[in-house]
């Protein structure tokens, strides 16, 4: 199934800049800004996983299933962290948020790039002109 919904991964195309290149840039800055950093952080990880989660509903992509509820969930740490509920560590914080995100990638290496799905989603795929 990789080059049935290839081309409408997002990652392909200019909005991979806005949902992820960015959003990357806003964390390594909070990371050194602490005043910033809910400013940044918060909607850094909301940008991201929106785009994972609407890439993962495009086109499949396997991390995106794993990245995008990840990074949400991410943004609501900051925000109670602000809110003084939980403690914020920004370099483990960092460091379990990147480290996810190398690990969902990694699983695409042994699963594929993209979730197999069901014939309707074929048919929708094969009727934009992609192959089955």
């Amino acid at each position: 199934m990789d080059d049935n919904c290839a081309s409408r991964d997002l990652v392909r195309g200019a909005w991979a800049c806005l949902f992820w290149c960015l959003p990357t840039l806003m964390l390594i800055v909070g990371f050194y800004w602490a005043i910033g950093r809910p400013w940044l952080w918060i909607p850094a990880l909301v940008v991201a996983g929106s785009g994972c989660i609407v890439n993962a509903g495009r086109c499949g992509r396997l991390h995106c299933y794993i990245t995008g509820p990840f990074y949400l969930l991410a943004a609501v740490y900051v925000v109670f962290a602000e809110f003084h509920i939980v403690p914020l560590k920004p370099g483990l914080f960092l460091l379990v948020v990147f480290a996810v995100s190398v690990a969902a990638c990694f699983t695409e290496l042994p699963l594929g790039r993209y979730m197999k799905r069901g014939n309707r989603e074929r048919a929708r795929c094969v009727g934009r002109g992609d192959t089955v």
